[in-house]
């Protein structure tokens, strides 16, 4: 099935995310994560590229997984280090493993990274024309920023970029991190009003050691609101507390952008079943609609 449809049938969606690992000797393993996440009920998982495209077999390998244990699979595609032929490559697939949905993204540039030459994409929308023109009948999605991309000049422009990948072809959004749910919504709005019409997901991290805390707002160019350093201030200290914390926090999170009518929920589980049971456990109610 594809994400779109899942996504248009106005009921509440809580979805999570997972990463492939960098070596193939921990391939099982991380199988063996999904077949726990996967009892949760997800709605549908995403699983990563890797680093620069560096563990692109492991995700089809992971894709494929979720799917057999009947959970729609979403795989990411980034097209910093892909030439065409590799695109190509990854998409024939994908779809050969019966996976018909794919995240397109542009990738993080490292520091001091040269685009070798005319073959290598450069922007997210580029690889979107290119999956489409593969195989038009896949559904592809597009990440987003609720407080701005790193690289935008402001507001006004990140939109006009976002608006160019729904235009070739982006059938829903999944956004970066955020703790700030007021930052979401005032996107979403504006969304809306610039004709940025489908679905747009709510990505929610929790935070369960307070180690994690810097790497993510590097990551999203998130702020984090006072409440969330009060919080690390009196339980950071112990993991325990902390983790428990974060779950609670990123719960009400989840609640609290359900009551303002956001439907779709994403969760970066960083791997951790658990946390995602926990969170799931703390819905349970809620999205049995």
């Amino acid at each position: 099935m594809k994400i779109s449809e899942i996504l248009n049938n106005n009921k509440v969606t809580v979805s999570f995310e997972v990463f492939p690992p960098k070596q193939w000797d921990k391939i099982e393993s991380t199988k063996q994560t999904v077949i726990e996440m996967c009892k949760s009920a997800p709605s549908f998982m995403s699983v990563t590229y890797g680093a620069a495209g560096t563990t692109s077999g492991f995700t089809t390998e992971i894709a494929t997984q979720i799917k057999q244990c009947n959970i729609e699979p979403l795989s990411h595609l980034t097209c910093l280090t892909s030439t065409r032929d590799k695109i190509h490559q990854v998409v024939s697939e994908l779809t050969e493993n019966g996976v018909e949905n794919i995240l397109a993204l542009r990738g993080d540039i490292p520091q001091g990274f040269e685009f070798p030459d005319e073959q290598y994409f450069t922007n997210a929308y580029q690889l979107v024309n290119e999956i489409k023109s593969i195989n038009p009948n896949i559904c592809v999605g597009g990440a987003c920023y609720p407080e701005i991309h790193p690289e935008s000049k402001n507001r006004v422009e990140d939109i006009e970029y976002l608006k160019q990948k729904v235009d070739c072809g982006v059938e829903f959004l999944t956004s970066q991190m955020f703790f700030d749910n007021d930052k979401f919504l005032n996107f979403v709005e504006m969304c809306r009003i610039k004709g940025i019409n489908v679905p747009i997901i709510a990505g929610i991290m929790p935070i369960t050691n307070a180690n994690q805390i810097k790497r993510s707002i590097e990551l999203s160019n998130c702020s984090v609101p006072d409440k969330f350093f009060r919080i690390m201030d009196r339980f950071g200290d112990d993991p325990d507390k902390m983790k428990q914390a974060g779950i609670i926090y990123a719960t009400e999170q989840i609640i609290d952008l359900m009551a303002n009518g956001i439907n779709n929920i994403h969760i970066y589980t960083m791997n951790k079943p658990d946390v995602a049971c926990a969170i799931m456990n703390g819905l349970s109610q809620i999205i049995n609609e």
